[in-house]
């Protein structure tokens, strides 16, 4: 009994030595960590405050420097797309005023073809306007009752005409008469000769009418010949 009694006592304590070991183990483990955490926050903490060095200085003001000729190579290049754009924009302008011209121009150069693309055969016809004139006003009026043939004729004459002025007319043809008195207008009269008087009011006016005129559509394609008075 005394030998199992002494048994059990020198477990107990190799038991109680061993779990002291172990305790004083984990002690150091649990210091030594301590110490490296606080080592490693002091020294981070450490060049954290640390005072800037003249290294750091110089990469600052470098990177300074690069910013301001980057901010100025922006400014140059904003300047010159502004002046181009500008320049864009003045000749896109100029580009819609001359094409606008050019429609004008066009429109107008349509309308006057269409308009006047009938000149040169009125002014053929007008030849024979005249001639009609001339045979109707040769007509001796008081012989055309007394004769039927002269009569007929005298007729067919008038309506000829007649109608010529209305196709004249329809086509916007239409005659220049001036009147003894009225004022000379270089436009649309031609002075061929100079009548003398002597009121001075009717210097220039028209004195005698020797053929009428004609205008097509506001234009003047044959000016009525005239004389005129002279003070």
């Amino acid at each position: 009994m005394a030998t199992m009694a002494n048994m059990w006592i020198r477990s107990a304590q190799r038991l109680s030595n061993i779990t002291q070991i172990h305790a004083t183990r984990q002690v150091s483990r649990s210091a030594h960590k301590s110490r490296f955490w606080s080592t490693t926050a002091s020294d981070t903490n450490s060049q954290t405050n640390a005072p800037k060095t003249s290294e750091n200085t110089e990469s600052i003001d470098a990177s300074k420097s690069e910013i301001a000729q980057i901010e100025l190579k922006w400014k140059e290049e904003n300047s010159k797309l502004e002046e181009d754009l500008k320049s864009f924009k003045d000749k896109y302008v100029r580009s819609l005023a001359e094409t606008e011209n050019v429609r004008r121009r066009m429109i107008k150069q349509i309308d006057d073809a269409k308009a006047f693309g009938i000149q040169g055969f009125c002014k053929d016809l007008l030849e024979v306007a005249d001639v009609l004139n001339m045979a109707v006003d040769n007509v001796p009026k008081e012989e055309v009752p007394k004769n039927i043939h002269l009569k007929n004729l005298f007729d067919g004459l008038t309506m000829t005409e007649s109608q010529l002025q209305k196709a004249f007319n329809k086509h916007g043809l239409v005659k220049i008469e001036p009147k003894v008195g009225d004022k000379f207008d270089p436009y649309v009269h031609e002075a061929m000769y100079q009548v003398p008087t002597e009121n001075k009011e009717s210097n220039s006016n028209v004195a005698a009418v020797n053929k009428i005129g004609y205008k097509l559509k506001e234009r003047t394609i044959r000016p009525a010949i005239v004389g005129v008075f002279k003070a």
